[in-house]
């Protein structure tokens, strides 16, 4: 009862990465009956195209095993050698049929799931043992599933197998007419076409099963919605572990700002509200570079680790708003505002200058923006 309300809480499609999950462990969708199907084609096929090799094969095979030179009826070694010529002539020629029927296994079975390989898949369960278990798996859904495919396949193949045996009686009548070298290539022929029409039936149940298994095999991998919560949790990051990483991001960046702050030629202000500071060298740089910008508690502390540093503090509201707005950490200032912060730092380089006894200092310049273009 717990399981099949626990079934109805998987609403969820299952996501790639439970997909990817369910394969490594080796689950990935099969159909036994589309693997019997293709083999048993692949066989009556290669036997009806291999009877007249393999039927020499045969001849030759009892040739060696029932001729026996009159000189070496008393040899106590006869009868190894004689069986192993007579066993390596008969592997020789069904192997072409074994290398097909191999390779119709792997290729049937890995149509509708692909190819798999896991170690867990093949380890050690307990579970697989368990009598409690065993039980539960004899009365369960898949085996009365796997009980009905049974009865069909076997009410189908054997309504073939009657009507093709009834029409081919009289071919089969007459094989004991015709010569042994025809007669074998004959038989192999009739055995390989009786084989290909009773297997044609098993394409009905394989055509039934595969959807059922694609099926079946989505309604296992479903989820419910809180285990996709938790997934996605667990593969983007769990919300107070990020904002955790954040925080710490942040306070290394500021930490790191605050240690470049001293080398800003000028901090331009809102005056109280935003704080950004500019570092230009014509040397290494081609437009002046956002080195620290902060707003309210941080702007504040900018201006005093300015103020202490002797940076000078420039207060232009509109310009301060725009470039916290506009630039990162380390950009180069926009191309729309190369005048007015050239006017600033002008003024800043002739301010040092004035510094010196009897020098009267600049007038501050007036940036003109248009805070409605950024």
């Amino acid at each position: 009862m717990a399981e099949d309300q626990a079934q109805q809480d998987r609403t969820e499609q299952a996501t790639p990465k439970r997909r990817e999950d369910a394969r490594k462990k080796g689950d990935v969708p099969r159909s036994r009956e589309l693997t019997m199907t293709g083999v048993m084609l692949s066989g009556a096929t290669s036997i009806l195209l291999l009877a007249a090799p393999m039927g020499g094969t045969l001849i030759d095979a009892f040739s060696q095993a029932l001729v026996i030179e009159r000189t070496a009826i008393f040899d106590a070694n006869l009868l190894p050698i004689a069986f192993a010529d007579t066993a390596g002539t008969i592997f020789i020629g069904l192997l072409p049929l074994a290398v097909i029927l191999l390779a119709a296994v792997f290729l049937s079975a890995v149509l509708i799931g692909g190819w798999s390989f896991s170690p867990q898949a093949v380890a050690f369960k307990l579970e697989r043992i368990s009598p409690a278990k065993g039980i539960k798996r004899v009365f369960s859904a898949n085996s009365l599933n796997e009980l009905l495919k049974a009865l069909a396949k076997f009410s189908i193949v054997a309504l073939i197998a009657i009507a093709w045996l009834w029409y081919s009686v009289d071919e089969l009548a007459g094989l004991g007419r015709e010569p042994v070298d025809s007669g074998i290539a004959h038989a192999l022929k009739i055995c390989g076409l009786s084989l290909l029409v009773i297997s044609s039936g098993l394409l009905l149940i394989a055509a039934f099963d595969v959807p059922f298994q694609l099926w079946q095999y989505q309604k296992k991998l479903r989820m419910t919605r809180q285990q996709v919560k938790e997934e996605f949790k667990d593969t983007e990051g769990r919300p107070e572990v990020k904002s955790r990483i954040r925080a710490l991001q942040l306070q290394i960046a500021a930490r790191r700002m605050m240690e470049e702050l001293p080398t800003a030629d000028v901090v331009i202000t809102n005056p109280t509200h935003f704080a950004v500071a500019l570092k230009y060298d014509d040397a290494l740089m081609g437009a002046p570079r956002v080195i620290a910008k902060g707003k309210d508690l941080i702007a504040a502390r900018i201006r005093e680790v300015a103020a202490e540093h002797n940076v000078p503090l420039f207060s232009a509201p509109s310009l301060a708003r725009i470039l916290y707005r506009s630039t990162e950490i380390g950009d180069e200032i926009p191309a729309k505002l190369y005048t007015a912060v050239a006017q600033i730092l002008a003024y800043i380089y002739q301010l040092r200058e004035t510094l010196r006894p009897g020098q009267k200092p600049p007038e501050p310049p007036l940036p003109d923006i248009n805070e409605d273009e950024f």
